[in-house]
């Protein structure tokens, strides 16, 4: 039986912020060990070498984590200011941005990353509870509260330090994050228990199938993108 049957994980503004700070922690030591030297000399996973991701570069994952930084950061200042500020101008000057940072040299994409992840933990550090609480509209159009947005992150640091490619697994991201996260994914998928049924397999390889993920799991169906 699936581990997913019959739970109801939830979690708490205080895990998505732990989560956030964790998983930052885990991405940017992966981050800071890709490797920005020439070719020839490269003894590591290169900067410039392939993600887990179809199509993208270490330096488009990078990139985009960057970016996302600053348009969640720009959901908090909303939240903080009452002046609206969107995430991204539009859909498709999010993916021009992230073609073009694959372009940028390594070093200045690890420290768009750097100052991007500590300007976000900074502006969520000044909210106050009042202002956790302002709806704010996300990249898909969807009205959620300031609140919602460590859980955002969490999910972007998490899942791209697997994504990176450097050999960290879902087995390396915490129990009750995955919890959460396979429960998020499976709702938005509309998958009941009935769906699950067959699904079998520890946790990690369960949560990586729901994310579109490679994974161990036998006879499992295919699934697409997630995130």
């Amino acid at each position: 039986m699936s581990v997913l049957i019959g739970t109801t994980p939830t979690r708490t503004f205080d895990d998505a912020r732990r989560w956030v700070a964790e998983g930052t922690a885990l991405l940017t030591g992966a981050v800071d060990g890709l490797d920005s030297s020439a070719p020839s000399t490269s003894s590591g996973h290169r900067f410039d070498g392939d993600s887990r991701l179809p199509g993208w570069t270490r330096k488009h994952l990078v990139g985009h984590v960057a970016a996302n930084a600053d348009a969640l950061g720009n959901l908090i200042s909303w939240a903080e200011t009452g002046v609206e500020k969107r995430m991204y101008a539009s859909a498709e000057q999010r993916n021009a941005d992230i073609e073009e940072a694959a372009t940028r040299p390594a070093e200045e994409l690890r420290s768009w990353y750097h100052r991007g992840a500590a300007e976000l933990d900074a502006a969520m550090d000044r909210l106050t509870p009042e202002q956790w609480e302002h709806e704010v509209i996300t990249a898909q159009l969807v009205t959620r509260k300031a609140s919602d947005v460590p859980w955002m992150r969490a999910r972007e640091v998490f899942v791209h330090a697997v994504d990176l490619g450097v050999g960290i697994t879902f087995a390396d991201l915490p129990d009750d994050f995955l919890l959460a996260l396979a429960d998020e994914i499976r709702t938005k998928r509309g998958l009941s228990d009935d769906d699950l049924i067959g699904v079998e397999g520890p946790l990690p390889e369960v949560a990586a199938w729901l994310a579109g993920r490679p994974h161990d799991l036998v006879d499992a169906p295919t699934l697409g993108s997630w995130l």
